[in-house]
């Protein structure tokens, strides 16, 4: 067999593995990670499920349910990940004589579940990988093992990529002085280092967006918008830093709105329909995550307003 197909094969086989229920019912509470050992470990909190479709259920509990698979979001997240390690851990002038390894597990994008995952990637760093059962184990010449050995140790996590939830993972895992880099996490609040210290991000602070929508507002003349947001950390910083930007440069606001990601279409027609008794300002700023500017676009089908207004956001 081809070494690169051998390890696709393998891949498949983790990535898979990764989201198997467990038959055992004394496992039905844990949930499923994929580890691949090294002489260090990065942790990675990724949404490989949508968030749970009600958030009433009890967060003490592992038996959260999460959401249907997000293929896009998580499953090539997971793929990607272990690809780019092994491109690492294969290159002998990068890490020469040391391995990189990895445990990924699911934050479902929802910060209950992410606290819970964080508080478990801290425990792994300090018990035996072998005392847990649903672990995809140790990758050793291409093939899954059911050993995993000593492990390295833990020396950051990566994500998670909602600003909100990143917000309260990083309240707990600078107690244990654990860095977090974070991928798609944009509020401007974790550019605090007196608050955040142990944070960094690879992508610029909702601030820098604010500037360009405005500047895109500014070019095309636009000076009186409607404004919405998703009703968490994100939306409600991105919007903060839009206002003070445009009462800068003589830019009105005509209508604000803010919603849940997850709201009722009862509540996503209330905010258009809200943005609709301002005829004037038919262009609507929107700090939104993707769920929100959904809902929104199909608030406007449903009551036959597709060509009212022109949302920019990104």
């Amino acid at each position: 067999m081809p070494p690169n197909f051998q390890n696709t094969v393998v891949l498949f086989m983790l990535v898979i593995q990764l989201f198997e229920p467990s038959s055992s019912t004394a496992n039905q509470d844990k949930r499923i990670s994929a580890f691949l050992n090294g002489d260090f470990i990065i942790g990675a909190l990724f949404p490989v499920h949508l968030p749970p479709s009600s958030t009433k259920q009890p967060v003490a509990s592992l038996g959260i349910k999460c959401g249907k698979v997000r293929e896009l979001y998580g499953i090539q997240r997971v793929e990607v990940t272990f690809q780019t390690l092994d491109r690492i851990n294969k290159d002998p002038n990068l890490l020469p004589n040391l391995t990189l390894g990895v445990e990924i597990r699911d934050e479902c994008w929802y910060a209950p579940v992410a606290l819970q995952q964080s508080i478990e990637l801290i425990r792994d760093a300090i018990t035996p990988v072998s005392s847990y059962l649903d672990t995809c184990h140790n990758l050793t010449g291409g093939q899954l093992t059911g050993e995993a050995g000593q492990r390295g140790p833990l020396i950051g996590v990566v994500g998670p990529g909602s600003s909100s939830v990143a917000l309260q993972v990083q309240n707990l895992l600078q107690l244990f002085h654990m860095p977090q880099v974070g991928y798609s996490t944009t509020s401007r609040d974790l550019s605090d280092k007196s608050r955040f210290n142990y944070f960094m991000r690879v992508v610029p602070s909702d601030y820098y967006q604010a500037q360009v929508m405005l500047d895109i507002v500014r070019h095309y003349g636009w000076t009186y918008v409607s404004a919405v947001n998703t009703d968490e950390n994100y939306g409600q910083s991105g919007i903060q830093a839009f206002r003070e930007l445009a009462e800068e440069v003589d830019v009105c606001i005509a209508r604000e709105d803010s919603i849940l990601s997850k709201a009722s279409d009862e509540s996503f027609n209330k905010v258009i329909l809200n943005l609709k008794q301002d005829p004037k300002a038919f262009v609507v700023v929107c700090f939104c995550e993707g769920f929100t500017i959904r809902g929104l676009l199909k608030a406007t089908r449903r009551l036959n307003m597709t060509n009212h207004f022109l949302f920019l956001g990104r």
